[in-house]
């Protein structure tokens, strides 16, 4: 997957989020600009929209981003 679309307005990308992780740029690499399918910051943006993204979530915190998706959709039931 090529670079993600989001990353100009990404806060976790332009380093917009408190207490960032020792391995950022490894992060960045991996999920912004190699696989953003795998990044739960984009997971949510594209299902529930950006606005619903927790400020302090980081693109590996993929458990946290589908227990957040899974409990939109079990409420809209």
């Amino acid at each position: 997957m090529p670079t993600c679309e989001l990353l100009k307005t990404c806060l976790f990308f332009n380093d917009k989020l408190e207490k960032m992780p020792g391995p950022a740029e490894l992060f960045k690499d991996l999920y912004c600009r190699r696989d953003n399918s795998i990044c739960a910051r984009y997971l949510i943006a594209k299902e529930l929209g950006r606005e619903v993204i927790p400020r302090d979530l980081f693109p590996n915190h993929v458990e946290m981003a589908k227990e957040i998706l899974e409990n939109r959709r079990s409420t809209k039931k």
